[in-house]
């Protein structure tokens, strides 16, 4: 008989066998953007529009000649407040999220509401309005920390 103390919610709980097929999903995303990296970019300058550009600034992101920003990522910034509360607490927002909902974005957005499904119309717009307020008024704040 297990003590109370150590059991955990059914929740969380998982069969290792059962979820194998995310090691292959994880390990095929790095390998992909290896690929992509290396041999479909063509290494040169990403352009985007002047209006972008500036509005990027107001953010303090000044260089836009890579795919990512070198203030979000880069070695000397990872360290900073903005990059911890990009990274790690909105890695677990969307982990705990996905959960919480019973799928992912997508998953509701597509299949769901494809078979018309309750739950999933309010879990896609629920993350509607979370992308919606997090774009434009949570992510202009972090990024001027």
């Amino acid at each position: 008989m297990r003590p109370a103390f150590r059991q955990t919610s059914r929740f969380f709980a998982t069969t290792g066998k059962k979820e194998i097929w995310n090691l292959f999903f994880v390990a095929g995303i790095l390998v992909g953007g290896f690929i992509a990296a290396r041999w479909l970019s063509d290494g040169g300058p990403v352009l985007i529009a002047p209006a972008l550009a500036s509005e990027l600034q107001s953010y303090n992101i000044t260089d836009t000649r890579h795919l990512l920003p070198r203030e979000i990522f880069s070695w000397e910034h990872l360290l900073t407040l903005r990059s911890f509360i990009l990274l790690v607490v909105g890695g677990f927002l969307v982990g705990f999220g996905t959960r919480y909902a019973g799928g992912c974005t997508s998953g509701h957005a597509i299949m769901g509401l494809s078979n018309l499904q309750w739950p999933s119309l309010v879990a896609t717009v629920c993350f509607m309005i979370g992308g919606f307020v997090m774009a434009n008024v949570l992510l202009p704040f972090i990024m001027r920390l």
